[in-house]
């Protein structure tokens, strides 16, 4: 089953990249035998801890899930240094859920770098926004559902992205091709939800299904303290709405149905001292009434603490979004996060970011951790935790509630 969805979707990509690598390489081959050439990345093993039994009993019981990934890198760069080809494939193998056994293009790109100017083109990862809790404004990329719940991991995006600099800010034009459809645990996997997602057949507004033009500008530009962006998105939405269906046998499943969007976006930060005040919202129209969505708040770093070359981040930040019931489901619609970031500053780099989103009116709390640090040259442990508590039945997390967990994975970087 998973072999019969995943893997063909790989070799479309597959087969995208190679024209893409062809073009790159062909342009990068006059200078190619001065070319500075660089293979890395990285091989992981990683183990994800259930300690709870599943709120469904069609998912999986066990109490741990294995798996393993690679992520290798190459990048190529002229002698001249005007051209550049990067190629990050990714691969995973899950023990027990087969959606998230996939495979994926991260990035596969040719840039060219102009005096005043940049031309992009392939499969890119690009990243909006400057809030800690939810990303609000980030929207070029499709989130990888699969590989983390944080929904910090994007699918790559075919893309052309022209940059022009200027002394009055920075413009980005993009040009989205090939629709990317969100990622979602199998149906016995944890984490999947209340109810299986059908992902075979989604519904799309375009008749383009996947092939719909999308496109974005931007315009970011730094004035002393602060860092400003301003966005304009028109296309496929990256988000879903779940709408209730049958499936042949007579069970309840969800559809997901992606509409035509237009989103206005802005993000803005000012950096002070030990302080980083952050702003990031938008204005949606396309799933029902237009709404709006926000995140913003603060980050206040206490320097070397105890004299130990400690430092300390205390973040707060409020959570808005007045979507109606006709867009797709959040939770994130008037919520209060407290957290910290702690760096020790040490041999090993160890970081640790952990916090709590706490929604005002359930009072349910969402709990998360993640820390990081390296064990030596080559070998580097990340481990990410994530907890639900007292989360209402109305609330969108509760078919995820019993799904608390635990992960750890060891990379070998090479």
């Amino acid at each position: 089953m998973a072999e019969q969805k995943i893997w063909p979707g790989l070799r479309g990509w597959l087969a995208r990249g190679t024209a893409i690598c062809f073009f790159g390489l062909s342009l990068l081959a006059p200078s190619a035998i001065a070319s500075e050439w660089d293979l890395g990345g990285y091989v992981a093993s990683e183990i994800r801890l259930f300690p709870n039994s599943p709120g469904d009993k069609a998912q999986n019981s066990d109490i741990y899930s294995t798996a393993l990934t690679l992520q290798p890198e190459f990048r190529a760069r002229s002698a001249s240094g005007t051209d550049q080809f990067v190629a990050i494939p990714f691969l995973k193998a899950d023990q027990h859920d087969d959606h998230r056994s996939h495979g994926d293009l991260r990035e596969l790109y040719w840039q060219r770098q102009g005096t005043n100017w940049s031309l992009l083109v392939g499969l890119n990862r690009v990243f909006w926004g400057v809030a800690e809790a939810r990303h609000v404004v980030d929207i070029i990329n499709q989130t990888d559902l699969v590989e983390s719940p944080f929904a910090e991991d994007k699918l790559g995006q075919g893309m052309i992205n022209l940059r022009y600099f200027a002394d009055f800010g920075t413009f980005d034009g993009y040009f989205l091709t090939g629709f990317r459809d969100r990622s979602f645990p199998d149906d016995e996997a944890r984490l999947r939800g209340g109810l299986p997602i059908d992902t075979d057949n989604p519904v799309f507004e375009s008749s383009a299904r996947r092939r719909h033009m999308d496109w974005a500008l931007r315009w970011s530009r730094v004035i002393g303290d602060w860092d400003i962006g301003l966005s304009q998105f028109r296309g496929t939405g990256r988000e879903p709405r779940l709408q209730p269906g049958l499936q042949a046998n007579g069970m309840a499943h969800l559809v997901p149905h992606y509409d035509i969007i237009n989103q206005t976006g802005l993000d803005i930060q000012y950096t002070h001292d030990a302080w980083i005040w952050k702003l990031e919202g938008f204005s949606r129209h396309g799933q029902g009434d237009r709404f709006l969505a926000l995140a913003g708040g603060f980050e206040y770093t206490l320097f070397d603490l105890a004299g130990r070359g400690i430092d300390l981040g205390l973040l707060a930040e409020y959570l808005y979004d007045n979507r109606t019931a006709d867009a797709p489901a959040t939770h994130f619609d008037d919520d209060i996060f407290a957290g910290f970031r702690l760096a020790l500053n040490d041999a090993a780099g160890t970081e640790v970011t952990g916090g709590a989103i706490i929604d005002r009116h359930s009072r349910a709390v969402l709990f998360s951790i993640e820390a990081a640090w390296r064990v030596n040259d080559r070998w580097r442990l990340n481990v990410e935790g994530l907890a639900f508590h007292r989360v209402p039945v109305r609330d969108p997390l509760y078919g995820v509630r019993r799904d608390d967990f635990l992960r750890l994975q060891l990379s070998r970087f090479f």
